[in-house]
């Protein structure tokens, strides 16, 4: 049998199911404690409210980019294991790579490889696994004394606090942005196209918050993902 059709086989469909719905679960749990909180902290019903539908209109762009890989990893590793490694990883990139890390282990030159049958299949799927489980492994340990670090640098100050956490996400941020417009090779290898998405899309973030939103509240929970469109327009039309 083909690897494509066993790794599409009904059994792997069910086990997928179940982490699939503790997936679910646990957004269902995380909800429903966030709402009984804003109770006990005398939040405005509506803030909650506001905060979530942001949230979901902003994750419409980066759930159709996982999407678009998962259909391709679909041909390649089945159906399930897709399914299943991008309902709790969401990382598209992430996954693509552990895959191909696997076949390569191989010998192979990647997933198109002719060679590509069961036994790779199966340390792709180890390798993905594998990578999955060292990030939960690292969170259970490092977790518990993230809050006494989170303290100790703040040393009890609130705007202090506010000011770390801020410039914490800022650093995230431009590295994630470094990381997909400048190659290995430094300015010489500029990803023009994601560069003019990451410059578009801040130009038009600012330009909404400035300009529009001030007269068009209700656009401010859209904005940012008004923004990642137009950004990624501009950089179909001038980053060729």
């Amino acid at each position: 049998m083909d690897h494509v059709k066993i790794s599409n086989l009904p059994i792997f469909w069910l086990l997928a199911s179940f982490t699939v719905f503790i997936s679910a679960l646990q957004t269902f749990l995380y909800i429903r404690e966030a709402k009984k909180a804003t109770k006990v902290c005398n939040v405005d019903p509506e803030i909650p409210k506001k905060a979530f539908k942001i949230g979901l209109v902003s994750a419409i762009g980066p759930a159709l980019g996982v999407f678009i890989i998962m259909v391709g990893l679909m041909s390649v590793i089945g159906g399930p294991m897709s399914w299943l490694r991008l309902s709790i990883i969401g990382a598209a990139p992430t996954e693509l790579t552990a895959a191909t890390y696997g076949a390569e282990a191989c010998g192979l030159s990647g997933l198109s490889d002719p060679g590509y049958n069961i036994q790779v299949l199966a340390v792709s799927w180890f390798a993905m696994a594998l990578n999955g489980a060292g990030w939960l492994l690292f969170t259970g340990v490092a977790t518990p004394g993230l809050e006494k670090i989170r303290e100790k640098m703040s040393g009890g100050d609130m705007k202090w606090l506010s000011v770390m956490s801020a410039s914490c996400s800022i650093g995230i941020f431009a590295y994630l942005v470094a990381n997909l417009s400048i190659g290995k090779g430094g300015l010489s290898d500029l990803k023009i196209g994601n560069a003019y998405a990451c410059i578009g899309g801040a130009i038009f973030m600012i330009l909404l918050g400035k300009f529009i939103v001030p007269k068009v509240p209700k656009l401010a929970e859209y904005s940012l993902g008004i923004a990642m469109i137009l950004g990624i327009a501009v950089a179909i039309l001038f980053g060729k």
